[in-house]
């Protein structure tokens, strides 16, 4: 099992804080933190790696003033590669993103300037997404004479429907502000996305890590299956997560009166 202090990491910054939350800093800003092939690998590694070492919950950001501008098509246009070579560019984006959406670590993305392309599918592969006021979500690929390669028709049509990800994808359309958080590309819209994203994860932080191994894994897993099969397996991750110590302990208190209710905050 490697170590955080193993990995060998050039374009993405990585820190752990005393709460068990690591940052994860895209750090190309000069690129607007296009995704090149080398950006991909360093994710797998740190995703591969945050779940095997007690991390709580994570901050996906970026260095400079964009999230992350996609492919880097500098990159792609040099390498000049063939169909099949860039199938297996593709593969390891998945692999990426599958690291992150299924790791069970709960992932919040802070997302600034752009979010376009394989940066909004990047987005799209974390738990929770905090937009600032100046975030715009785009998918210019059929300007670009591009298809999606890293998951957007999997998870950006999930999360704002088939035909609103065909119409960004035909005419270029940006969402921002209210907007994009109406169609659901992200969660919240924060003046200082940052600080939000970091309250958030300090939230979850505080559950039981296997409870929220199960809500940042099993979920997806089960929205891939039938009704049937996912009933099943929601029964029997349930029967795992609700008798854990854990859940034991916080059941007593509750029981007990000694648990915070759950009421409105405003």
């Amino acid at each position: 099992m490697r170590d955080i202090a193993d990995l060998r990491l050039t374009n993405i910054l990585l820190a752990v804080d005393d709460e068990g939350i690591a940052r994860v800093t895209l750090n190309r800003p000069s690129k607007r933190n296009a995704l090149d092939l080398a950006t991909i690998e360093e994710l797998i590694d740190i995703f591969t790696t945050l779940p095997r070492a007690g991390v709580r919950a994570a901050i996906l950001d970026a260095a400079g003033d964009h999230f992350c501008a996609g492919l880097d098509l500098v990159e792609h246009h040099r390498e000049d590669r063939s169909a099949a070579e860039f199938m297996q560019v593709c593969l390891r984006w998945h692999d990426a993103f599958n690291r992150m959406e299924y790791g069970g670590v709960p992932v919040i993305a802070v997302l600034q300037g752009a979010v376009v392309g394989g940066g909004l599918e990047l987005a799209s592969a974390a738990h929770i997404r905090v937009a600032g006021p100046d975030t715009y979500f785009g998918l210019p690929e059929g300007q670009r004479g591009l298809f999606t390669g890293g998951g957007a028709t999997i998870r950006v049509a999930d999360l704002i429907g088939k035909a609103r990800m065909i119409d960004m994808m035909l005419s270029g359309r940006l969402y921002r502000g209210p907007e994009a958080l109406s169609v659901g590309l992200c969660q919240y819209l924060d003046d200082d996305p940052a600080a939000k994203a970091l309250a958030i994860a300090r939230q979850a932080a505080q559950n039981p890590p296997l409870s929220n191994f199960a809500i940042c894994s099993a979920i997806s897993h089960m929205q891939n299956m039938s009704a049937l099969d996912a009933a099943y397996a929601e029964s029997a991750v349930a029967g795992v997560v609700n008798t854990q110590a854990a859940a034991r302990d916080r059941l007593a208190a509750f029981a007990s009166g000694a648990a915070a209710r759950i009421r409105p905050t405003e």
